[in-house]
């Protein structure tokens, strides 16, 4: 097998596939299980193996431990790549999930880059060790309030590694090797649109939800009069940025679950969407 890399992701994975299509994820499970793990390697950041020692033909760390897992199978329309510092670690550095739609196109369902160095907060299962499904089962308030002093936003559980900007060019190119023209997504909180809308993303719908959020944000609307204290995540001044707003959005300021929201990106020519101008993160 060459060495991944030599050539850019879009002529690596054409040239993995050989003669097989590979216009979906369902296709692309087809192949041979060595063949399959070095394609979805591709859409691994670079980073990622420089800074954890991860050998990227063997997936193997300095130790010798294969660190590197893919799920997917043949008859399935969906992958999950994990990559942990050390096999037995509780959370991966890099944990994606990309699957088919039924539309025919390829939907990020989960992305997260953890970096594992940095403190933990147990956001994700609450003190009878439940999971809280990002808080949308039940949810974990005191260690809530721990993240979001330490600068994290709903849903982390420790720091990010800022790789999502070395992320996109990876999927974008291994969807033009697909004959793909978009990639859709549904993002998870508030801020994670926001994200998605300075990478390029556009709205299949939600546009005018996230139109109302910003004006609503402003002085004088109906979410900046509740910006009133009652809780530790609808403090004054929140509204200025966008971890402020993703918390009590969270914290159910908008009197409903955080939903119908979904997003796309075209492969080759950006959008230029911004639902929350000034804002910083």
């Amino acid at each position: 097998m060459r060495s991944i890399r030599a050539r850019g992701a879009t002529d690596e994975l054409l040239a993995l596939a050989g003669t097989n299509p590979c216009h979906n994820i369902h296709a692309i499970n087809q192949m041979e299980i060595e063949v399959k793990e070095r394609a979805y390697s591709l859409l691994i950041p670079n980073k990622i193996f420089e800074l954890f020692g991860i050998d990227r033909t063997t997936f193997l760390n300095p130790r010798g431990e294969r660190v590197i897992k893919t799920i997917a199978p043949r008859q399935s329309g969906f992958v999950i790549v994990e990559v942990r510092e050390h096999p037995g670690d509780r959370d991966c550095i890099y944990f994606l999930e990309i699957a088919d739609t039924p539309f025919f196109k390829v939907e990020i369902t989960f992305l997260i880059i953890n970096d594992p160095h940095s403190p933990r907060f147990n956001t994700d299962i609450d003190d009878s060790g439940r999971r809280t499904k990002f808080g949308t089962a039940r949810r974990n308030r005191a260690e809530e309030l721990k993240a979001m002093q330490a600068g994290l936003a709903p849903g982390q559980v420790r720091r990010g590694l800022h790789l999502l900007r070395d992320f996109m060019p990876l999927v974008l190119q291994f969807l033009a090797a697909m004959g793909q023209d978009m990639l859709v997504a549904e993002p998870l909180a508030y801020h994670d649109a926001i994200i998605f809308e300075r990478y390029g993303f556009s709205y299949v719908r939600g546009r005018k939800k996230m139109d109302y959020i910003d004006k609503a944000f402003r002085p004088g609307g109906e979410l900046h009069a509740k910006l009133d204290g009652s809780t530790p995540f609808r403090q004054p001044g929140a509204e200025r940025t966008v971890r402020g707003r993703s918390w009590a959005i969270h914290d159910g300021i908008l009197g409903e679950a955080w939903k119908d929201i979904e997003m796309y990106r075209p492969v080759s020519n950006p959008s230029h969407i911004c639902t929350f101008p000034g804002g910083v993160y």
